[in-house]
């Protein structure tokens, strides 16, 4: 036991099987790590709000809305990755760095991008909730404080531009309605007119391009 706790806490080199078992760990928090920890939730509740505006609840499908969101998110996290690449994995593949150590250095480049994109009172609100005394530097903030916060302040930057998103379509919405209460066709959703219309503007100011441009820029 003492062997393995040296292991994995030193600054030795992990035995082939703690290996495999860390390679099927990281590979099941995958999936967890690219929906907590990088750009995908502000993007894919974006573009969910752009289908949503629209009026088409179907179009485009769910799997284009997340293959999309996923591209997007390794164009916005491809300078942390390449960070990561260049402090830790280069280095451990060139040994000069522990499993542990490797570990460590690739995560914060991950923490940086998190904190940069975290809103300080979401981040002081588990500090609050957690008494823990506050860091001096960002370096010197947990990770496990920094993601739930950075979760949250996505969230809020996705839904802030998701109201500047709909804003537009629900003005073509009541302006259709109206439009159709004063010609007195009640018993017609307004829904039907004001489809063909928002998309029609849609595609006349390049939408996708626009809604892409402001995601990408919002990570700058």
């Amino acid at each position: 036991m003492n062997t393995v706790a040296g292991q994995l806490l030193g600054d030795t080199q992990l035995t082939a099987p703690l290996k495999i078992l860390l390679i099927l760990t990281v590979l099941a928090f995958l999936p967890a790590v690219i929906l907590t920890m990088t750009s995908f939730v502000r993007t894919v509740v974006v573009l969910s709000f752009v289908r949503h505006g629209v009026g088409s609840p179907q179009t485009p499908p769910t799997q284009v809305i997340v293959g999309l969101s996923l591209f997007l998110t390794l164009f916005t996290m491809a300078p942390v990755m390449d960070e990561v690449k260049l402090v830790a994995l280069d280095p451990y593949l060139a040994g000069q760095l522990s499993d542990i150590d490797a570990l460590s250095r690739a995560a914060e480049p991950l923490k940086m991008f998190m904190l940069r994109q975290t809103r300080q009172e979401d981040l002081l609100l588990f500090y609050d909730a957690t008494a823990t005394p506050l860091p001096a530097t960002p370096a010197d903030v947990s990770i496990r404080l920094a993601l739930p916060a950075f979760v949250i302040s996505e969230l809020t930057t996705a839904f802030q531009m998701g109201v500047m998103i709909l804003l537009p379509f629900l003005v073509v919405d009541l302006a259709v309605a109206s439009l159709l209460m004063s010609m007195g066709m009640m018993m017609v959703p307004p829904t039907t007119m004001s489809l063909p219309i928002k998309l029609l503007l849609f595609v006349l100011v390049d939408g996708w391009n626009l809604v892409a441009g402001s995601l990408l820029r919002s990570f700058v």
